[in-house]
């Protein structure tokens, strides 16, 4: 794996020559001097391995380091600890200071390595650190989300970023609950797929699973759809109608869009949920239900409240937990896993039997850099337009495929326009997105992109180039600038 490796060293000679080893296998270097720069970068970057001398200069007592410096590297592994915790740490140490670098395992290294360095037996000890990274991300994927459609209960979701991660460990918490819950996201970023795994992970989960689109229905066939009507409660109602209330009853009513319902329904829904009870139109009589509440909304509802346009108290009771869904653009690492999932789903669906297309790495390096405004509805949709223009190129015969009978690959020229078009218009950041930047000095946000966009390309310069908009005189000078290898 291409590894995020951060090397504390004080001597700028030996901390080259340290990354110049790492970088051969693909590794993405960041190089800092000193024990304040390296608490600046852990607390704002990313980093798989962490590499540390034992002795540094002087901090002048900061950080609770000794004044000769002798524990600087100790310090190093307790802040990464604190704020890297997936990652390994390695701790460089001259001959005489081995009995100290043994105490390292006890601040949570992974290893210690003498000087002088022999290169191989570095590089292949920070190979073995990463790799460890890796089986352990892997290992959570596989409890908490990769590949989730494989996993019973969460059918339908592909994720394996640390966002979605903990999000699908809050989700088998509340689903555990009774507790009201409500799902927040932009449009198109899965939030009835979540509602649905809340269902099948819930006690609930023999009952039914009953979706409304608040957004969808007029006000009059909302509160029909809702509370069902008695017969000759309108003009049409020729027989009795239960409501979804009753018809999930003992399972799960999810509502999507509830921030698009009229105040007078808000009313109404407020009453049901509070009393467990619902009167059909045309009827007084009431009839008891029992239902799993899940809602779902794009709108910053606490907003709406304060503008009087949604209703606090129903706020409040819908409220029992929230998930909050980050936009595609703030996951881009689960896109892959997602394009995969997609192309295997739609050549079956078109080709059943069909091997599943490959795709070329620039294409999937263009999926990866888009904005996506859409999130993953709009990505699926790309892709299955891909799939089917390269269908389409095959005649329908993709069985026997190209040159040799390989199946068709997926390359730029099956992208839409609008996708593959370079000058695409950028979202604005989210709150969140915003807020995780605010108070970060530009340095670090541009270290940062740059750091994530090699890692994203496998270190190839060229294309990390091409993505963040700059030269490659120009991103060969920044990783100068920055220490980045």
């Amino acid at each position: 794996m291409a590894a995020q490796v951060l090397i504390v060293e004080d001597d700028p000679d030996h901390a080259d020559v340290m990354a110049d080893a790492l970088r051969k296998p693909g590794h993405v270097c960041t190089i800092v001097s000193d024990i304040e720069r390296a608490s600046d970068e852990l607390k704002h970057g990313s980093f798989d391995v962490i590499v540390t001398d034992l002795r540094m200069p002087s901090s002048g007592g900061k950080l609770g380091v000794m004044p000769d410096g002798s524990d600087a590297g100790l310090r190093v592994l307790d802040a990464a600890r604190r704020l890297q915790p997936h990652a390994e740490t390695i701790m460089v140490t001259a001959h005489g200071d081995v009995p100290t670098a043994r105490a390292a395992f006890k601040h949570g290294a992974y290893d210690f390595i003498e000087k002088p360095l022999d290169l191989e037996v570095f590089r292949n000890l920070v190979d073995r650190a990463a790799q460890t990274v890796l089986l352990r991300h892997e290992s959570t994927d596989l409890a908490d989300g990769d590949q989730l459609v494989q996993h019973e209960g969460f059918e339908g979701i592909v994720a394996g970023s640390e966002p979605m991660r903990r999000i699908l460990r809050t989700v088998r918490t509340v689903a555990a609950s009774s507790l009201p819950v409500l799902i927040t996201g932009e449009s198109g970023t899965g939030k009835e797929l979540i509602a649905q795994a809340i269902h099948r992970n819930s006690s609930r989960s023999k009952g039914r699973f009953v979706a409304i689109n608040c957004a969808a229905e007029a006000e009059n066939l909302l509160e029909d759809q809702l509370f069902g009507h008695v017969r000759g409660a309108f003009t049409g109602a020729e027989r009795d109608r239960e409501g979804v209330f009753e018809y999930a009853n003992h399972g799960t009513l999810f509502l999507d869009e509830i921030g698009d319902m009229p105040m007078t329904m808000q009313a109404k829904l407020l009453r049901v949920l509070e009393t467990g009870e619902v009167v059909r139109l045309g009827s007084n009589e009431p009839r008891k239900t029992d239902v799993r509440f899940v809602s779902a909304t794009n709108r910053d509802l606490k907003a709406m409240v304060a503008q009087g346009r949604f209703r606090g108290d129903l706020f409040f009771r819908i409220n029992g937990s929230t998930v909050a869904l980050p936009p595609l653009r703030e996951r881009r690492e689960d896109i892959p896993r997602i394009v995969r999932h997609a192309i295997a789903r739609f050549v079956e669906m078109m080709a059943p039997g069909s091997a599943p297309f490959d795709i070329t790495d620039a294409a999937m390096m263009r999926l990866t850099s888009f904005s996506w405004p859409g999130n993953v509805r709009q990505l699926l949709n790309v892709v299955q337009n891909m799939v089917v223009t390269a269908v389409g190129e095959a005649h329908g015969d993709v069985k026997s495929g190209g040159p040799g009978g390989a199946p068709p690959v997926l390359d730029t020229r099956h992208i839409p326009e609008d996708v593959r078009s370079e000058d695409d218009a950028t979202v604005p950041e989210s709150a969140s997105e915003m807020a995780s930047l605010a108070g970060t000095s530009l340095e670090q946000i541009e270290k940062r992109a740059i750091r994530e966009t090699l890692r994203l390309t496998g270190g190839n310069r060229e294309h990390a180039a091409k993505l963040l908009g700059i030269g490659e005189r120009t991103l060969y000078r920044k990783l100068k600038e920055y220490g980045l290898r």
